[in-house]
C-alpha cells in the first residue's frame, strides 16, 4: 500500500520544493554557518522567488565562499567585481554589498553573543513558536516578532532584513513552525 504523505501545499511546485520542504524548512537551525547561508540566502531574494534562490544555491555556495561569514567580510573590490560577473548568482550591486556588510554584522554579533545561535533564538527564549495554521492564507507575511528582530538587526548594521524577509528567515531556521497542522512535518 502506498502511503500518501501531506505536505504544505506550497512546496508542491517541483521536486526542489518538495525536497528543501521535507529536508530543511522550519526545522530548527543551530549551527551559525547555517544561519549565515539562510541569511545571504534571503539577502539575495528579497523582491524574488525563493524557487529562483534554490535553483542557484550551490553557485552561491561557491561564489561566496561555502557560506563563510569571515572570508566574506574580507571581500573587497576584485572579489565584488568577480560577483558582479557571475552569471550562477543573482548578480544585483545593492544585495552583494549587504552580503558582506551582513558578514561584517554577523560576527559583530557572534562577538558579542558567543554564537549568531544564541543571539537569534533569545528573541524567542530558545522556544519555537510554533503556529497552528490549517491554510497557508493564514500564515502572515510578518509579525510583531519579525518587526522585533528585524529592527534589532538594522541598528547592528544589517542590510535587506526588513520584517517580511526575516518572517521568511525565521521561518526557514526553525525559530517558527509554520508547518500547516495537516503537514506531516508540523510535529
Amino acid at each position: 500500500m502506498i502511503e500518501h504523505i501531506i505536505r504544505c501545499p506550497w512546496c508542491l511546485k517541483d521536486e526542489l520544493y518538495i525536497r528543501y520542504h521535507d529536508e530543511e524548512w522550519g526545522i530548527t537551525v543551530h549551527d551559525d554557518k547555517k544561519h549565515f547561508e539562510f541569511l545571504i540566502l534571503e539577502t539575495f531574494q528579497a523582491g524574488l522567488s525563493w524557487h529562483t534562490i534554490l535553483k542557484k544555491r550551490e553557485n552561491f555556495r561557491k561564489a561566496f565562499d561555502g557560506f563563510n561569514p569571515g572570508k566574506v567580510a574580507k571581500y573587497g573590490e576584485k572579489k565584488f567585481q568577480s560577483l558582479m560577473h557571475n552569471a550562477g548568482i543573482i548578480r544585483n550591486k545593492m544585495k552583494i554589498n549587504a552580503s558582506i556588510s551582513n558578514a561584517i554584522a554577523f560576527m559583530a554579533v557572534q562577538k558579542e553573543f558567543g554564537t549568531f545561535d544564541k543571539y537569534i533564538w533569545d528573541f524567542v527564549k530558545n522556544k519555537q513558536v510554533k503556529n497552528k495554521w490549517k491554510s497557508v492564507s493564514e500564515v502572515p507575511a510578518k509579525t510583531e516578532l519579525s518587526d522585533k528582530v528585524s529592527a534589532n538587526m538594522k541598528k547592528r548594521g544589517f542590510k535587506f532584513v526588513g520584517s517580511t524577509t526575516i518572517y521568511a528567515h525565521l521561518q526557514a531556521i526553525g525559530v517558527v513552525n509554520d508547518h500547516l497542522v495537516g503537514c506531516f512535518r508540523y510535529k
